[in-house]
């Protein structure tokens, strides 16, 4: 069976996310007190960087379900949103403010950006390039 080639989308995505989840516990074991903010920066950074390498490299795929693509994906990211919210809440309602609080939101914007991609590209990469119609069948 010829299987199609496509780059390292998992892969690169799982790093990211790991490294966002770093930068959120990092924050979270330091608080109450003061908290160093230069690696958790350093990690939201990174997680950035690697997102959005990882998109580049997935607009270079020739043939890309894109119509199925950004339909699991726009209820992914409404399903992330609401639970990147409900951590921001938490924070909020724990009087957390300054730096921290600003890093925080940030990484948990990644968050929810980098985990509805990555259940956007699984279902994708086995869909037919075939525009979607509607209701979410082949035109």
């Amino acid at each position: 069976m010829n299987e199609r080639r496509f780059p390292p989308f998992t892969q690169i995505g799982m790093v990211s996310l790991a490294l966002i989840v770093t930068g959120g516990i990092y924050l979270s074991a330091h608080l109450p007190e003061h908290v160093p903010l230069g690696p958790a920066v350093a990690l939201l950074v990174a997680s950035t960087a690697l997102l959005c390498v990882n998109l580049f490299l997935l607009t270079r795929v020739k043939d890309f379900a894109w119509a199925r693509f950004f339909q699991v994906f726009k209820w992914a990211l409404l399903a992330y949103s609401i639970t990147a919210g409900m951590i921001g809440y938490a924070f909020l309602k724990d009087h957390l403010r300054g730096g921290p609080l600003v890093v925080l939101v940030l990484s948990l914007v990644v968050y929810a950006v980098q985990v509805p991609t990555l259940i956007a590209f699984t279902v994708a990469r086995y869909a037919n390039s075939e525009p979607a119609g509607l209701d979410g069948s082949p035109a």
